[in-house]
């Protein structure tokens, strides 16, 4: 499986950071915290194993390490790591599922 690439990631929310309300970026995020609201990227986006987002995604790619509560929509892939958990649903082109992943919602794959 190949890696997502997140060498030009201008943005972090660190771990103790609660952040509530919606985040618009161009770029990409690395989440170690918690947001309560949308995301809203052309960028990338990881969730660390310490993270959790109560909304909405749209992104490029999304790695999940953490926790998501809301529907994610990337133009390219989603990867579910071993201690994720999603609730919510997924549209995508391609989707990586590691052992351990908890995943609850629809999946869609994306034609574009």
């Amino acid at each position: 499986m190949s890696k997502i690439d997140f060498q030009n990631v201008h943005t972090m929310i660190g771990a103790d950071a609660i952040i509530e309300g919606n985040i618009n970026l161009d770029g990409g995020l690395i989440v170690y915290g918690k947001i309560k609201g949308d995301v809203k990227t052309k960028g990338p986006i990881r969730i660390a194993k310490t993270a959790e987002i109560v909304g909405n995604i749209i992104a490029s790619d999304i790695q999940i390490g953490g926790i998501v509560k809301g529907n994610i929509t990337v133009s390219d892939r989603i990867v579910l790591g071993d201690q994720s958990t999603v609730n919510g649903d997924m549209v995508y082109r391609r989707l990586y599922i590691e052992e351990g992943a908890k995943f609850s919602g629809r999946c869609d794959m994306s034609n574009n």
